[in-house]
């Protein structure tokens, strides 16, 4: 039996978690929860799961949920769920760079993490695998790329590895020009073709940005250089991910878009249960389509490649700046086209640091952000 704690337990990735431990409730036990503000989602769950204790991010909304279990407050209510002594497992759903420290003292209490935030590695990638070298936790990776990666390499000799191929459905814009991207609007962003997805990843699939991320993770989760991490565009999201050994034999990993897949191979590690997911026909996908990457129309993909070797502060620098950008596109108060203009235009103001502490990536992060937020009300950008 494993007992888990879901941060993010409202979004995306935590209600589809807990689908998946509905239906295993002999191998998965909830031990707590944490939203943002949904706390009327949460009630439910809570009802339903009977966690020993809840967290809410709004302490305004948490002061106004009623339970007869421990209701914590804040970044300091998330951390305190984070480190529960009753967990052995936390999955991290949560969405920003606020989800780096949770990993962080997760793994420091012994926790293994069933990781969704892709800011953790992003940021803080050298520190974090340091502390699980020390503390001998593991980091099972939620997205489906990643996960494919690593359900191919199992039982292989890392060393035997040549490269490894992340596919990308290229979002909805993959076919567009750049004229016509220029007035696309929030709405059209978020119309993924393939998966269902929270908003900002889903921007972020759209700018290629959230590819960007996952070649950074997979440098720190399987220890690549840049040099080994392809990205190839595969619009029918049925190959998540292929290895390229030194052979030249290539294996990958197939499934429908769906990313409970991901979830569950997570949770159960390293055993695989079984579910009543779609099964995949082949006959009725009839084709499977690969390209390349425009890197000239969607610059946030060579972006996080050039920040991803240079390492150090560019990454923090990157990602702050791109989660401000896609907040403004929400609410379409910038076009499509600014993101990456907003994220190279911040990148070139600040200052370089090679190997920057946890404290100076969380100060950095809140200036960025700050510094893009005003930047771009005062139409400096």
């Amino acid at each position: 039996m494993k007992n888990i704690s879901i941060l993010g337990s409202t979004g995306s990735i935590g209600r589809q978690a807990l689908e998946i431990i509905r239906q295993n409730r002999d191998k998965f036990n909830v031990v707590a929860l944490t939203c943002n503000r949904n706390i009327e989602l949460l009630r439910k769950q809570v009802d339903e799961f009977k966690p020993l204790a809840v967290a809410v991010m709004d302490k305004e909304k948490a002061d106004q949920l009623d339970l007869d279990i421990p209701i914590y407050k804040g970044i300091e209510g998330i951390m305190k769920i984070a480190t529960l002594q009753e967990a052995n497992m936390i999955l991290n759903s949560l969405v920003g760079s606020i989800g780096v420290i949770p990993t962080i003292k997760a793994i420091e209490n012994l926790k293994d993490v069933a990781l969704a935030n892709k800011e953790s590695l992003v940021t803080a990638g050298k520190i974090i695998m340091e502390k699980l070298g020390r503390h001998k936790t593991r980091l099972l990776p939620i997205d489906s790329e990643h996960s494919a990666i690593l359900q191919c390499i199992r039982g292989e000799d890392l060393k035997d590895i040549n490269r490894i191929i992340l596919t990308c459905s290229g979002g909805p814009f993959i076919n567009k020009t750049k004229e016509e991207l220029e007035n696309v609007k929030a709405e059209d962003a978020l119309k993924h073709p393939t998966w269902n997805m929270g908003a900002k990843i889903t921007i972020d699939s759209a700018t290629l940005m959230n590819k960007g991320l996952e070649v950074i993770e997979a440098h720190w989760l399987f220890g690549l250089d840049y040099d080994k991490i392809d990205v190839v565009i595969h619009p029918q999201s049925i190959v998540h991910s292929l290895v390229e050994f030194k052979d030249k034999s290539v294996l990958a990993q197939l499934g429908l878009p769906d990313m409970k897949l991901p979830i569950q191979y997570a949770l159960s590690f390293p055993k695989r249960i079984t579910n009543t997911l779609e099964k995949l026909d082949l006959t009725n996908i009839g084709k499977l389509e690969f390209g390349k990457p425009d890197f000239e129309l969607f610059p946030c993909l060579p972006m996080a490649y050039e920040a991803g070797i240079k390492s150090g502060t560019l990454p923090v620098i990157m990602n702050a700046a791109n989660e401000i950008a896609v907040e403004y596109f929400l609410q379409n108060k910038i076009k499509f086209l600014d993101i990456p203009k907003i994220i190279k235009y911040e990148i070139n103001k600040f200052p370089y640091i090679k190997n920057p502490s946890l404290t100076e990536i969380i100060e950095l992060d809140k200036k960025v952000k700050e510094k893009t937020r005003n930047d771009i009300e005062q139409n400096i950008i």
